[in-house]
This record gives structure tokens, C-alpha cells and sequence, in this order.
């Protein structure tokens, strides 16, 4: 995938749009000094070229009694069954990342459940049932420090 010129107006689109999904475009584009048109051109541009990947409504796990978070490395026994697992992975509902690293293990996933009860019974009945894992490592996240968005004041022209 190529990289996409993007200029000072456009991270500052960015910036506001990451910030605040939500926010009227005609208002960007008066805090950015361009045209309402201008603004839909260049969001178009920027949603065309895949920079923009969409926008999403984020909900607080915890508020809906998802109290528990967690990660998992996986190593499979053969790689050559990867994309099976992934397409097996995301049959979990539980599952809300799930990433191919280097290292230990194959895969990394990040999922929620409302305890560790549930934790337990996704891991073992469903994950580990998987074939082709061979092992599992699981990480319980104690509290999330912060989470944000790529930092988009740190590309230059």
C-alpha cells in the first residue's frame, strides 16, 4: 500500500475529525479557512485514498458490564493453517482485535468478557478448541492508561 501526500490543511481536517467524529464539516472548514466544498473535497479525497477508514461510535466495554479485558498470544502449530484460524477467530464475538506479530506467538487478539468466568469459558471452549493452536498466553488488563488515535501533528508535508 502506498503512502499518501497529505498537507498541512489535511492533518488539521484530520485533527478535528479525530478529535470529534461528529463534528459539522462546515465548521471545519471555517477553522481550517477553506470552503464548504472544499472540505467535502478534501474528506473525499482523503476517505477515497484510504487514509480515512471510516468513523465508529466508541463504547465504554465496562458501562456495558464487560469488566474484563484481556489479551492473548497464540502460537499455531503450523502457520500454513493461519487464515483458517483468523477466519475461526472471528466467529468469537468476544474477539474485538486480533493481529498477526513476530515473536513468540503468531497472533495477538484482545477481547472482553463480563468476568473471569466467561474469560475462562471463551479460552477454553472456544479458543482453545480451535485447531491447530498450540498454545495460548493470557494477559488480564487491570485498567486501561489512555487510548487514542495515530498522532497526526507528527507527519510533516
Amino acid at each position: 500500500m502506498s503512502q499518501v501526500v497529505i498537507d498541512a490543511i489535511d492533518r488539521k481536517i484530520l485533527k478535528y475529525l479525530i478529535t470529534n467524529a461528529r463534528m459539522p464539516f462546515l465548521e471545519i472548514a471555517r477553522k481550517c479557512g477553506i470552503s464548504g466544498a472544499a472540505i467535502h473535497q478534501r474528506i473525499k479525497k482523503l476517505d477515497e485514498s484510504g487514509v480515512i477508514l471510516g468513523s465508529r461510535l466508541v463504547v465504554d466495554p465496562k458501562m456495558l458490564g464487560f469488566d474484563v479485558c484481556a489479551y492473548i498470544g497464540i502460537r499455531l502449530q503450523d502457520v500454513s493453517i493461519l487464515m483458517q484460524t483468523v477466519d475461526r477467530l472471528k466467529q468469537i464475538p468476544e474477539i474485538v482485535e486480533c493481529h498477526f506479530i513476530t515473536g513468540t506467538y503468531n497472533l495477538f487478539v484482545k477481547l472482553y468478557c463480563v468476568d473471569n468466568e466467561h474469560l475462562m469459558t471463551t479460552l477454553c471452549d472456544r479458543i482453545l478448541a480451535i485447531p491447530g493452536i498450540s498454545t495460548t498466553q493470557t494477559y488480564i488488563s487491570l485498567n486501561e492508561a489512555f487510548q487514542r488515535q495515530i498522532y497526526v501533528d507528527c507527519l510533516h508535508d
